[in-house]
């Protein structure tokens, strides 16, 4: 009788996933899910890895797994601890012969593939199912008539981007250093492979006790009890979308968005929004769990553009897949190098960063005074997602304007997110901060964006309701109003809403110079 178990990490879903359809060719299969608490630390800046919205998020994507596969006469196995000793001692204690996996592009993620690997490589026909059990060599917990293996293997598998690993028209150390030289590269020596079919059916789980989610408030870590409320587990009312975790949630924004509002066709247009849920896809949170795969959204634009449209809305779709695509394989090759202050640069940065704590948690807040920011920053606080846009505002205002070390900015993202991945988050941080992969030193003009995506304050209004009745000619600019104009939109500002942290002009000035 042979059993395989499979680790799902970041590839939460049954349809195009590889390492299920080999794992599954079996008679019992063990799915895995392990929450391990390492994960849900603190950064060196004190902020949670995890925060609320994305520990929501996750339990509830694991749970809607572990529905699917119960609809396929399987079960998730959930459990909490360290994935390279409860992998083995599951393996052990049920006959496994292979354990699969989807491989992670990062070295920490990596790390664990490494220490899993080697503890099921070194396992003995002996070994005690508790890796903190001592061995009895007269002891079994096999069921009858399993075999035990004296080593395991691991069968890695590629999953996580639209272009596969292995179809890259170079090796990983020579993916180009700047974006539009890997896309054309890509675009014309490459191609996608096909969406593996979601299965209808899989061996069943040999497991008696699956296990439950751990409590939220177990897998938290709250250094700041004022900016981290219980509150916050809640979707704020004014979020653009109801995110929910999960594949069957993930499968239905395809279908509304693609297909039911019919808003591809518009994409590259709207992209830009702040307000609505349809502005974006919106994909990202469902991509960054792994419960929608790049490829079946490549799918579902092709076959788009042969019964809708093809323009260049679609292809646009595609190419930010391309981008998510360059961020995992640029830290392939360069790995923990962009997590480090300097980045990819060799050159010294221009601005000299600091760590001013009030101007951080100012910043974080959404109170700096700078309004197009605050309602961004505030946007991300209370539901765990921001647009396009605005996180490349923020970042920008972040280390340029504010002069604040990048990498603090890059981890406070990571604990609020809902979309968080660290290629992604990280990259996008790198390449806005001058220290990635963009051959100029770019930064954004804070209020000319303002002016050009919330012309009216729409947006502004929507998160600061402090600001509600200023007039779109001031609501970019609320401390230059006059004390009668500030009586007359019953707003004092420096009370109501803070004078601004810094003089931007004079910051611009100082970049310029």
């Amino acid at each position: 009788m042979k059993t395989n178990l499979i680790l799902f990490r970041n590839d939460l879903r049954i349809h195009d996933n590889e390492a299920l359809f080999e794992a599954s060719k079996a008679d019992r299969l063990i799915p895995v899910y392990v929450f391990d608490p390492r994960k849900f630390t603190t950064t060196e800046y004190g902020f949670p890895r995890v925060g609320p919205h994305r520990i929501r998020f996750l339990m509830e994507t694991v749970l809607n797994l572990r529905k699917n596969l119960r609809l396929r006469h399987s079960d998730l196995v959930i459990r909490t601890g360290k994935p390279e000793e409860i992998v083995p001692a599951l393996a052990r204690e049920f006959g496994a012969g292979d354990v699969f996996l989807h491989a992670e592009a990062t070295s920490e993620e990596r790390e664990d593939e490494d220490a899993i690997e080697r503890a099921l490589a070194s396992m003995s026909p002996f070994a005690p199912a508790n890796p903190l059990a001592p061995p009895n060599p007269n002891t079994s917990s096999n069921p009858p008539g399993s075999e035990i293996p004296a080593g395991i293997h691991l069968r890695k598998f590629w999953g996580s981007t639209l272009y596969h690993l292995d179809d890259l028209p170079m090796e990983t150390h020579q993916v180009a250093e700047v974006f539009s030289d890997f896309r054309k590269r890509l675009e014309k020596g490459s191609r996608i492979r096909e969406v593996l079919a979601m299965p209808d059916e899989l061996p069943p789980c040999p497991v008696d006790y699956p296990g439950e989610l751990p409590e939220p408030k177990a897998l938290r870590a709250v250094p700041d009890h004022f900016l981290w409320d219980d509150k916050l587990f809640d979707l704020s009312h004014k979020s653009v979308l109801d995110f929910k975790g999960g594949e069957d949630v993930a499968l239905q924004r395809i279908q509304s968005y693609i297909w039911d509002g019919d808003h591809l066709k518009r994409y590259k247009e709207t992209r830009n929004g702040l307000l609505g849920a349809d502005y974006s896809s919106k994909f990202s949170p469902w991509l960054a769990t792994g419960t929608l795969s790049p490829r079946y959204i490549h799918d579902q634009v092709r076959q788009y553009e042969k019964e809708r449209v093809k323009n260049n809305s679609t292809y646009w779709m595609i190419f930010e897949l391309i981008w998510r695509d360059y961020f995992r394989f640029v830290f392939m090759k360069h790995g923990n190098a962009l997590f480090k202050t300097r980045g990819i640069r060799k050159t010294p940065h221009p601005v000299e960063w600091q760590r001013d704590h009030h101007i951080i948690r100012v910043w974080q807040r959404g109170e700096t005074g700078i309004p197009f920011v605050d309602a961004n920053m505030r946007e991300l606080l209370q539901t765990g997602f921001m647009s396009n846009r605005g996180r490349q505002n923020a970042a920008s205002f972040f280390s340029w304007n504010l002069r604040q070390e990048w990498r603090i900015g890059a981890a406070w993202f990571e604990a609020l997110l809902l979309d968080y991945d660290p290629c992604s988050n990280w990259g996008n941080w790198a390449y806005n901060s001058g220290v990635g992969n963009d051959p100029r030193q770019r930064y954004f003009n804070i209020l000319g964006q303002a002016d050009r995506y919330d012309k009216n304050g729409d947006y502004v209004r929507h998160w600061i309701p402090e600001l509600s009745n200023l007039p779109a000619s001031n609501i970019h600019k609320p401390h230059l109003l006059s004390v009668k104009e500030q009586r007359t939109c019953g707003t004092t500002i420096g009370e109501d809403y803070p004078v601004p942290v810094i003089d931007l002009d004079a910051s611009y000035e100082m970049l310029n110079s």
